[in-house]
């Protein structure tokens, strides 16, 4: 029986464990939680979730064990559970620049750590989550951390040194796409076409694009050419995409994002 626990209920913890509860695997875990709102892990409790008192219950009762807190509860919470880390325990940090060192150190110095950066649309179990398995964890419990997280859509193992680098390419990268999009449907607004409307055919053709970003087997530039006939409308918009210079203005957000993960590093 393979015995899951979070410490922290909000969304991302949440969708997580109902994620795990979803999956084929669900019959053979036990699931368990803490959060300061009691209200959340009771709700839960219809999910098959166990509510626990404690961060330190959770430890006593789960091997793996999610840190879903914001990176400033990390003192706090790593303080309060360090008695209940032990050699077998995993633990599974889903912040944004915190390291596996910084976690033992604030535990045990063998403690188990597998780095994850998920994104939003996991709540819809849609996500695009990179991990990181940082020694001793072994590698049966890095992919049993990593079937979880392909529940709720899929995954990819990066090394420990790029963790921050992934942040702008999936974590942070939803908030870019939304901003894109609602240059597109205030456009349309402007031009006396509702929301209602121009949100739902935007919506699908992004959907429609990544699709044929990931299987048609075409590379991007040839996608860009299936779309652009010559002298057409699609190539008179591209050309001020390419005069705003929006592939250095990509490659500029993402670098911002790096920097300022190293900046918030622990």
């Amino acid at each position: 029986m393979t015995t899951v626990g979070s410490i922290g209920a909000g969304n991302m913890g949440t969708a997580i464990l109902k994620g795990i509860l979803g999956s084929k695997a669900a019959q053979e875990t036990q699931v368990f939680a803490y959060d300061p709102s009691t209200e959340r892990t009771e709700q839960l409790r219809a999910d098959g979730v166990t509510p626990c008192a404690s961060g330190v219950e959770v430890l006593a009762k789960a091997k793996y064990v999610f840190l879903a807190v914001k990176p400033q509860m990390f003192d706090t919470v790593l303080d309060e559970i360090r008695e209940g880390v032990t050699a077998d325990t995993v633990l599974i940090s889903i912040a944004a620049g915190i390291t596996a060192d910084y976690i033992r150190s604030k535990t045990r110095p063998d403690a188990k750590v597998v780095l994850v950066m998920p994104n939003t649309p996991l709540l819809l179990g849609a996500g695009a989550s990179a991990l990181a398995c940082c020694p001793p964890t072994t590698q049966e419990e890095f992919e049993t951390v990593r079937g979880f997280f392909d529940a709720c859509g899929i995954s990819a193992q990066l090394p420990e040194d790029k963790m921050k680098e992934i942040i702008a390419i999936n974590g942070s990268s939803p908030a870019f796409i939304y901003l894109f999009a609602k240059a597109f449907v205030d456009y349309a607004a402007g031009e006396g076409i509702s929301p209602e409307t121009s949100l739902p055919l935007f919506a699908q053709s992004l959907i429609g694009s990544a699709k044929m970003l990931t299987e048609s087997g075409y590379t991007i530039e040839e996608l860009i050419r299936m779309v652009s006939s010559p002298g057409g409308t699609t190539l008179a918009g591209l050309d001020k995409l390419y005069a705003g210079k929006l592939e250095q203005t990509v490659d500029e957000c993402c670098r911002a994002c790096t920097k300022r993960a190293y900046e918030l590093s622990k």
